[in-house]
């Protein structure tokens, strides 16, 4: 990867256009040789273009109808929506494209300003910016409808300036979450700091909700005014605010979005030295003395010495060693760990403790509903393992050589992923049904969420050896290389819809045997699961026995 800098004697420049330029040949690159990766990016091409033309419309109807007072409120709302998906979706299920690793740049002579610009400017070039570029211009025809050409093109700047301040977004989150999670001190915070981040769905979700069902549009508008002066709404309000009268509004939002870009900016060149120098790494080195025993006692930590010393629990060590140590698998327990917990609890409370509207009891529970939300947890469980082999990488090569059979490979793979992930099942049940204020219910939710995890093991494992592919070679836990994203996205949305259509036994089951399904849901979604897992262990470990050399080639990256 060559660019051109400036020398001593002052030979070339680089402009952010070079790094645009040397991303879209890399992209290419990637590409040639590569039809599935050229026709996922097309399918995700298509599928930005259908998002952007619904968000133009949603956008533009206000204008249509000629209805300035709901402008305001779609702006506000619509466009604050925007950045948060920006902020979180990355960490919980996209990542961010690292076509250009920031890694690959440490030897150069790039200032930091240098750096960030081009990269920032490389950034902007993918399908979600132009997805967001094309759905907000709905904003800048409702401006213009409203208030004329001054206001559209008030609105115009507005709408750039809040797809920079997304991409600013993204990029700097990412990257200081990146930094965060390679430090296994600061893991604990990482983990708070993320949660909190995913936990700010639910006022969005509840109050919207609340103002919808009491249909209290002057509320609604009060809240979209405050939201349009802080920096999620208030780049998408501009033009609305001149085309109602305000023009004095207009500078004070671009000034406050700008603020924002350069705080998110100056955030992400830190992390991103950081990043490039390996800062998050250093450190003072450990005080322990050296660890004794042979090498096979080495392998097997203290929690895990009950494991048999043979190829199977040396695996099992080994992968139970890496989803802790490994950047990348640790975002995705995290992401589970926080998502898991909250999202059953907000569908089966349904905000109705929140807005005080309980009624003495949870009137939005019930087995079948449970059983959803137990669903929804067990296969976004699973769906890390969809690319359990991408985090190998080349690494994988060691086991091809070593000849190791496919079934032990992937039951050692779901006992390791196991060791976190039961635990958190137990947490779950037992926190939904205190909640619930059914302690009865545990049963109930611990069986759903065994026979879904079950289910959706057998379903990754084999999603894995056939769909996998490389992820890069860099420190960043969120990075993807180009056309990954439309890969792992599709992946994930099969790995979801083949699991869920796994387990539909046990939905109907619930909505069958009524109060007799609560004495049966554990012992039978155990049995469920517990067999699904093994069956597909034992299918797909066929699979990978044939085919482990197009396996390797393909989680291998390419340079």
């Amino acid at each position: 990867m060559a660019v051109a800098v400036t020398d001593a004697a002052g030979a070339r420049r680089v402009s952010a256009r070079q790094f645009v330029r040397l991303k879209l040949r890399v992209m290419g690159n990637n590409f040639r040789g590569q039809s599935w990766r050229i026709a996922l990016f097309v399918l995700g091409a298509f599928g930005g273009l259908w998002l952007a033309t619904v968000g133009f419309f949603l956008f533009a109807a206000p204008g249509l109808g000629g209805s300035d007072r709901y402008a305001s409120v779609v702006a506000a709302l619509g466009g604050g929506l925007l950045v948060l998906g920006w902020l979180l979706l990355p960490l919980i299920f996209f990542g961010v494209d690292e076509t250009l690793d920031p890694a690959r740049f440490a030897l150069l002579p790039l200032s930091r300003r240098m750096l960030v610009t081009g990269l920032f400017a490389a950034a902007l070039v993918s399908v979600p910016a132009v997805a967001v570029l094309l759905a907000s211009t709905g904003l800048i025809l409702t401006a213009g409808l409203l208030g004329g050409w001054p206001a559209a093109l008030t609105q115009a700047v507005g709408v750039l300036a809040g797809l920079l301040l997304c991409v600013a977004a993204a990029r700097a989150v990412t990257s200081a979450f990146a930094t965060m999670l390679r430090s296994r001190r600061v893991r604990d915070l990482a983990a708070v700091l993320l949660a909190g981040a995913a936990a700010l769905i639910a006022p969005v979700q509840l109050a919207a909700a609340a103002a919808l069902r009491d249909a209290d549009w002057d509320r609604l508008v009060s809240v979209a005014t405050m939201i349009g002066w802080t920096p999620l709404g208030a780049p998408w309000t501009v033009g609305i605010d001149v085309a109602q009268g305000r023009v004095w509004a207009a500078p004070v939002k671009l000034l406050i979005t700008t603020l924002t870009m350069v705080a998110l900016l100056a955030w992400w060149s830190r992390s991103l030295e950081s990043a490039m120098v390996g800062m998050a790494n250093s450190g003072r080195a450990s005080a322990r003395p050296e660890a004794s025993g042979t090498a096979v006692t080495q392998l097997f930590p203290r929690a895990l010495g009950w494991l048999p010393r043979d190829r199977f629990g040396a695996l099992v060590a080994r992968e139970a060693r890496y989803w802790w140590r490994d950047a990348r698998r640790r975002a995705n327990l995290i992401t589970l760990a926080v998502v898991g917990l909250f999202v059953p609890v907000m569908l089966n409370l349904g905000g109705a403790g929140l807005t005080g509207d309980t009624g003495g009891g949870v009137p939005n529970s019930s087995p079948v509903l449970v059983n959803l939300s137990m669903i929804f947890v067990g296969v976004l469980a699973t769906a890390t393992l969809a690319n359990q082999f991408g985090f190998d990488g080349s690494a994988y090569a060691a086991h091809v050589v070593a000849d190791v059979p496919g079934t032990v490979e992937l039951r050692a793979r779901m006992a390791a992923f196991s060791l976190y992930v039961l635990p958190l099942v137990v947490v779950i049940s037992v926190v939904l049904a205190l909640l619930l204020g059914k302690p009865g219910w545990v049963g109930l939710t611990a069986g759903s969420l065994l026979a879904t995890y079950g289910a959706g093991l057998a379903v990754n494992t084999l999603l894995s050896v056939l769909g996998a592919y490389s992820l890069p070679e860099t420190s960043n836990p969120f990075a993807l290389n180009s056309g990954a994203g439309v890969a792992r996205s599709f992946l994930g949305i099969l790995s979801m819809l083949a699991s869920a259509v796994a387990v539909i036994p046990m939905v109907a089951a619930a909505a069958l045997l009524g109060d007799v399904w609560l004495w049966l849901a554990l012992p039978v979604g155990a049995a469920y699961g517990l067999g699904a897992a093994l069956l597909g262990a034992y299918l797909a470990g066929d699979v990978l026995d044939r085919r482990r050399p197009e396996l390797l080639a393909t989680v291998t990256p390419r340079r």
